[in-house]
């Protein structure tokens, strides 16, 4: 059976939006998905089901948390196969990169278009750069990237729905799971 990797977008980041882990396993089992497991309190789970359709077991997971807390989940899904090729290109980026503030992942929902992804480059700046590749893009951020700027590069808006994790938290995931 497949094992997947669930990324909840804009959870306990304020007063109003908290999930804790125990109420995310519990709405994951609580749709049939097995095996459920929490990597640190910001969103991050790991699942198996018979189900192959990342939309579709987005949609079952976002109608569970929208159920359960009263307000929308974006979550994002990816195959454990895919969060180790991320981590493993995380690593490589960053070590072609020396001297960076900051690597953030940001994770789609969706691929985005040819048009977007030149839109992205084009955003190159002393504060860093973000590379593309299929549903994930790296924000590499230099020593001109203003700590505290949410986005830096002005790029997260041709994104699509997304949510993103340090570099740090994308390795732990992946050694710990896949």
């Amino acid at each position: 059976m497949p094992t997947y990797v669930a990324f909840l977008r804009a959870i306990n980041l304020g007063p109003n939006r908290k999930v804790p882990k125990d109420d995310i396993r519990r709405a994951v089992e609580g749709v049939g998905f097995t095996d459920v497991e929490t990597h640190i309190n910001t969103g991050n789970v790991r699942f198996t089901t018979s189900m192959r359709s990342h939309p579709k077991i987005e949609k079952l997971l976002e109608d569970a948390f929208a159920a359960d807390r009263g307000f929308e989940v974006p979550t994002m899904v990816f195959t454990t196969a895919e969060v180790r090729a991320i981590a493993d290109e995380a690593a490589a980026l960053s070590e072609a990169s020396p001297g960076l503030a900051r690597h953030y992942v940001y994770l789609l929902k969706d691929e985005p278009s040819a048009d977007a992804v030149a839109g992205i480059a084009a955003l190159e700046s002393e504060a860093g750069r973000m590379v593309v590749s299929d549903r994930a893009a790296h924000a590499l951020l230099g020593p001109a990237y203003q700590a505290g700027s949410v986005d830096p590069l002005n790029a997260v808006k041709l994104l699509g729905v997304a949510t993103n994790r340090n570099r740090t938290v994308i390795q732990a995931i992946a050694d710990k799971w896949c």
